[in-house]
């Protein structure tokens, strides 16, 4: 396997650098990683393959572009939480270091795809909230299925390319350049061009929702002064001041759970870690997969669609078990009546 210069507060690791990184030190630090891994990891994914199904299963719920880049998101939380919770605890926790500088490589741009994508679906959905409210005459004209898949299309394709750039050379082994002190193999100026485009995407998606959230209050001003009025506008104005309030709490669970970390990555940029600050950058790592555990579940409280859609699915499961339940009463209720009939039919002969 090829080595890398180690961190500076790293000395102590004879040689090995990717045990530099193996900042867990107690048994008990591993096993609450390993709780709190495994419990935002299965509701994660629990919850938003839930939501997929909710928008695929549903006609009219799939060929809004809305939902699409929801679902998007959705994707992109699920294939974070499978990728970040197996090679985190693998190696925070079982300390397994036995895979090469490109197994490692992979692995980590799959994490940075993901979360991206994650971010970037965020980002659409927010631009596709700025066009229904600011432009909403024009809305179904500019934004089509055909340019929602095509924008989806692009977003991965430029997620996974940035992502997978350690991977294709840009790393300290191959530049014999300064390594991160959070990541083995990881190029320093990389990870401050990852932590910038980070930035931007958030700079971009707080834009938009701070634009959405003061024209839905316009709209709600507008819809107090006319109560009388009862159309389709102001029903397609209730519902899209009901999705800008959703999407807000998204992006306030999102801040709240990203900042720990990118506080962190922008701190190593500019002064060597702590073997302490680093075992706390491991611990807040775990707020990404609150951040995509959280998000479904704001979903299901607050579109109406997703939930009335949840709704019918819990109905259709209650009415399927009703049936399953009842019928082996009525199974053992026919037995008894022929039973009997039988009886009757000797005691009379």
């Amino acid at each position: 396997m090829d080595t890398c210069r180690a961190p500076a507060n790293a000395s102590k690791c004879s040689g090995n650098t990717m045990e530099c990184f193996m900042v867990l030190s107690t048994q008990a630090q591993k096993i609450s990683i390993g709780i709190l891994c495994g419990l935002f990891g299965t509701m994660c994914v629990f919850e938003n393959s839930l939501v997929l199904y909710l928008i695929f299963s549903s006609p009219g719920i799939r060929k809004k572009p809305s939902y699409l880049f929801i679902g998007s998101l959705a994707l992109a939380d699920i294939l974070a939480s499978i990728i970040f919770v197996c090679s985190f605890v693998n190696f925070h926790v079982f300390n397994k270091a036995g895979f090469s500088k490109e197994v490692f490589l992979l692995q980590l741009g799959g994490v940075n795809t993901s979360f991206s994508a994650s971010l970037s679906s965020l980002l659409l959905t927010a631009l596709d909230r700025y066009i229904s409210i600011s432009r909403p005459s024009e809305y179904k004209l500019l934004m089509t299925r055909k340019r929602a898949w095509t924008a989806l299309a692009v977003l991965w394709l430029t997620c996974a390319t940035i992502a997978c750039l350690p991977l294709l050379g840009w790393n300290c082994c191959v530049l014999d350049s300064v390594c991160s002190e959070l990541f083995p193999f990881v190029d320093d100026n990389y990870q401050s061009g990852w932590v910038c485009f980070v930035m931007v995407l958030l700079g971009c998606i707080v834009y938009a929702y701070a634009h959405v959230l003061w024209r839905a209050h316009q709209h709600v001003a507008y819809m107090e002064k006319h109560q009388a009025q009862v159309g389709k506008q102001n029903t397609r104005m209730r519902m899209d001041v009901m999705l800008a309030k959703t999407l807000v709490m998204v992006l306030a669970v999102l801040v709240l759970c990203w900042s720990p970390v990118l506080v962190l990555m922008i701190y190593s940029i500019f002064a060597r870690l702590s073997d302490h600050l680093r075992k706390v950058f491991a611990f807040c790592s775990t707020l990404c997969l609150l951040n995509s555990m959280v998000n479904p579940i704001i979903y299901a409280l607050r579109s109406k669609e997703l939930s009335s859609s949840l709704r019918r699915v819990f109905s259709h499961f209650r009415r399927q078990l009703k049936v399953t339940e009842e019928s082996p009463e009525a199974e053992s209720t026919h037995k008894s009546s022929v039973i009997e009939t039988v009886c009757e039919d000797t005691h009379t002969m």
